[in-house]
């Protein structure tokens, strides 16, 4: 066990334990050369005793560490140390994606494009350098404070090929979101991240894993045949075009997935944009599942005869199982409707529960006792857009039921209209929030904010919102949004000794068309701006045009290139 103040070679300052993994022990450790503070991994017993998975995991870790891309965790070394063998990488003060799931179930469609987006470019980074993560997992996946995505264990997830996967106390965790292919061995390709990326975004959305069992193999095996379950059905306000993106990221067949990371990040990209609102559902091109390829997996490379056969037993058992249930359900389905509709027929006692929805509570009430039912104390709140807050939307039992007198009834009454909560949008992108809020059933006003380059503002992202974060508002509510716009002020040109040069790139940075007008002029310095057309001070705005008058040595100048002279106005176009 590594000890608080222990060292590792000789640099590295143990602070604390931070982690610990089926693979490694995470601490926080103190770099006393950079003085900086450093996360430090430590490769578990058993594994730091294989010689090859060490060889294999130096190798691996040494390319990945050749890695530069803002979405993946940053690896400054990699050694061993008294027999522990360990890598070095940049300290994160964040949570994993696992740990955010479990505490907040699925997040928000803005909060899963955005990850999906810095998640796919950290993938398409490593791609590009023929690095292959392996083993994508929201335990794998680190998100800072600040919303950054940071992927990580490059290192130790290449260094474990399929057959070692399986072995290893993290396969319960890996393999909910193991790719076909590496289930029955064939090996890993960047498609296999592109399926397990997948995965995690049917899981951020869901706050589910898609394929649950009770051991390994039988999770492997779904992975193989069965189609994930549809993210539109858990939740309608998905737009089919981002079911699209998960149904083609976790094709079974990788020739029916997406060749490439980035183009899995275009597709996020665009996966909102109103153009893609009757996306038709995705289907594939070439077959799915290959039954021969799941039956030798589950004979050859995960099971042994032996535990095959008590499958075999316990399926025989299981069905058994089913068939009694099943009789038994079809005589009770039998017996109730018996209870509900034949039943009360030969029931002169019954009667037929009114209509009194639109009703205020004391009416309703006054009418269902005087008709000799009994009405509960317990009222019910539905929401309802159509019926006033507080009046009667329908009752339990329904109206039109025939139900013996002295029945109970429960009242349902309107709470108003459908309620939205309304998130933290500043810093987001606007697009993509005021379509989110529309189909929320939300009308969005756009205002501007003007902003100098100086305050290291974006242009076009939300600054202010109407509606603070956390309220709640009724559908068809007002919020307005206030973006962001980049504006800047023409500098005095003449009077700050700027050269024509100096204008011209000044125009070029702000997107202003200049007319330039030569003036033969000794008294000024050549190239000096003696004349502009926009005054100082005067706001830049994208597109406008500048004119301005330059000094140019009378023996250089070239009546022909002159566009215009000093006599001509200074009008603007």
């Amino acid at each position: 066990m590594i000890q608080k103040g222990q060292k590792i070679n000789e640099r590295y300052e143990i602070i604390r334990a931070i982690g610990e993994g089926g693979m490694a022990n995470v601490y926080l450790a103190y770099d006393t050369i950079l003085n900086r503070n450093v996360a430090v991994k430590i490769l578990r017993g058993d594994l730091a005793n294989d010689e090859k998975f060490v060889r294999r995991f130096q190798r691996e870790a040494i390319s990945a560490s050749s890695l530069n891309h803002p979405n993946i965790v940053e690896m400054y070394d990699v050694g061993e140390d008294s027999g522990k063998y360990f890598i070095v990488m940049e300290y994160l003060e964040g949570q994993t994606l696992k740990t955010l799931i479990k505490k907040r179930g699925a997040l928000t469609l803005t909060e899963v494009i955005d990850i999906m987006l810095q998640l796919t470019s950290g993938l398409a980074c490593a791609h590009d350098s023929y690095i292959i993560h392996r083993d994508i997992k929201p335990q794998n996946v680190v998100i800072l404070d600040d919303g950054t995505v940071k992927i990580t264990d490059f290192g130790i997830a290449m260094a474990l090929n399929s057959n070692e996967l399986t072995q290893t106390n993290s396969v319960m965790g890996s393999v909910h979101y193991l790719p076909p292919e590496q289930a029955n061995g064939t090996g890993a390709t960047v498609q296999s991240d592109i399926y397990s990326a997948g995965i995690l975004m049917y899981e951020l959305l869901t706050g589910k894993i898609p394929f649950k069992g009770e051991n390994a193999v039988e999770i492997a095996i779904k992975h193989m045949k069965e189609a994930i379950p549809s993210v539109v059905e858990f939740n309608p306000e998905i737009p089919q075009s981002v079911e699209n993106i998960i149904l083609k990221a976790c094709a079974k067949n990788p020739k029916n997935r997406y060749k490439s990371a980035i183009e899995m990040h275009d597709d996020l990209k665009t996966c909102l944009d109103k153009n893609r609102l009757d996306e038709l559902k995705h289907t594939y091109e070439f077959p799915e599942v290959d039954e021969a390829l799941v039956k030798e997996t589950r004979e050859k490379k995960y099971e042994s005869k032996e535990q095959i056969e008590k499958d075999k037993i316990k399926e025989k058992k299981l069905n058994k199982v089913l068939f009694i249930t099943g009789i038994l359900t079809f005589v009770l389905a039998l017996t109730a409707l018996f209870i509900l509709f034949i039943l009360p027929k030969f029931n002169s006692k019954e009667i037929e529960v009114p209509d009194v929805s639109k009703m205020s509570v004391e009416k309703a009430e006054k009418v269902l006792e005087e008709k000799g039912f009994e009405v509960s104390d317990d009222v019910k709140e539905v929401v309802d857009d159509n019926i006033e807050t507080g009046k009667v939307v329908r009752t339990n039992p329904q109206a039109g039921r025939t139900v013996k007198k002295k029945a109970r009834i429960t009242l349902y009454i309107s709470s108003g209209k459908e309620k939205v909560k309304i998130e933290d949008y500043k810093d987001k992108e606007l697009d993509t929030v005021k379509y989110l809020l529309e189909q929320q059933g939300l009308t969005v006003e756009i205002e501007e904010k003007e902003f100098i380059k100086d305050d290291n503002v974006k242009e076009n992202v939300i600054v202010e919102q109407s509606v603070k974060a956390g309220e709640e508002v009724e559908k068809g509510s007002l919020i307005i949004l206030t973006i962001s716009k980049i504006v800047l002020t023409y500098p005095d040109f003449v009077n700050e000794n700027y050269t024509i040069t100096a204008v011209e790139e000044f125009c070029k940075d702000n997107n202003i068309k200049l007319e330039k007008v030569a003036k033969e002029d000794n008294n000024y310095k050549e190239n000096s701006i003696i004349r502009q057309s926009r005054e100082a001070g005067t706001k830049v705005l994208s597109g406008a045009t500048l004119r301005v008058t330059y000094a140019v040595k009378k023996e250089e100048y070239n009546p022909s290139t002159n566009i215009d002279d000093e006599s001509s106005s200074d009008k603007e176009s």
